[in-house]
């Protein structure tokens, strides 16, 4: 199972919110580079950036720190947040993502989705499918949809995604564990490459995420706030 650091921007600076709520936001360093770089010395191979300005925003923002930390760093990174148009992805690719999510858009303009699956392959489109209470929300968490999470990514994945990032926004940020029982009702009937997201508090929680099947685990809060040490994290890899 990867293990993925999440690094969360707002105004460039490296933040968490709790539950999605922006009036939360707690900046940990001013310097997303330095936060990136500290993992890639520690043996971390992957790395979740998420434009939070663009999320909310509706288009992609913090373009230049992503660029920072693949032109700096050899850490993959998979990218999201205010990805809406042919425009925003091409500034994602070209400023060094490995992969994109796209949360929103597959809600709104699934064509243009499966369009940019056809385009870029199934190795670089993740699905995001951010739930809460089972339903999937877009546009920084803020806007809810009727959509089912279980059925919105059963869609996608007979559509030809392979990747899913799967947060369960009522865990987000709360250090209180991981939804296990969602998890693995979406490996079970989905099939798709299941990266965990929200509610990691320990390595116990990695260890049951990969039990499950996940194929990674985003890991934010809980490394920012020492609950999960890089020490830990590189026994956990090793």
């Amino acid at each position: 199972m990867r293990i993925i650091p999440a690094i969360d921007i707002i105004d460039g600076k490296c933040v968490r919110l709790t539950k999605g709520d922006y009036s939360t936001k707690k900046i940990y360093n001013e310097d997303p580079l330095e936060v990136a770089k500290e993992f890639e010395a520690n043996g971390i191979q992957y790395l979740h950036v998420v434009d939070l300005d663009g999320a909310r925003s509706k288009h992609i923002v913090n373009h230049k720190v992503l660029h920072y930390i693949t032109s700096k760093t050899s850490l993959k990174v998979d990218f999201g947040g205010g990805i809406k148009s042919d425009e925003d992805i091409h500034i994602a690719f070209e400023n060094g993502a490995a992969q994109i999510t796209g949360g929103s858009i597959a809600v709104q303009k699934p064509d243009t989705f499966r369009q940019w699956l056809d385009r870029y392959g199934q190795e670089k489109i993740i699905l995001g499918a951010d739930s809460n209470n089972r339903k999937i929300a877009t546009h920084g968490w803020i806007e809810q949809s009727e959509l089912d999470v279980v059925d919105f990514i059963s869609d996608y994945a007979k559509n030809g995604v392979v990747y899913v990032i799967c947060t369960d926004i009522q865990k987000d940020g709360m250090l209180q564990g991981t939804s296990n029982e969602l998890y693995r009702e979406i490996i079970e009937k989905t099939g798709v490459k299941l990266v965990a997201s929200g509610g990691v508090s320990s390595v116990d929680d990695l260890i049951t995420l990969k039990q499950l099947g996940c194929d990674g685990a985003i890991i934010g809060k809980a490394f920012y706030e020492g609950k999960i040490t890089l020490p830990e994290l590189r026994e956990f890899i090793g």
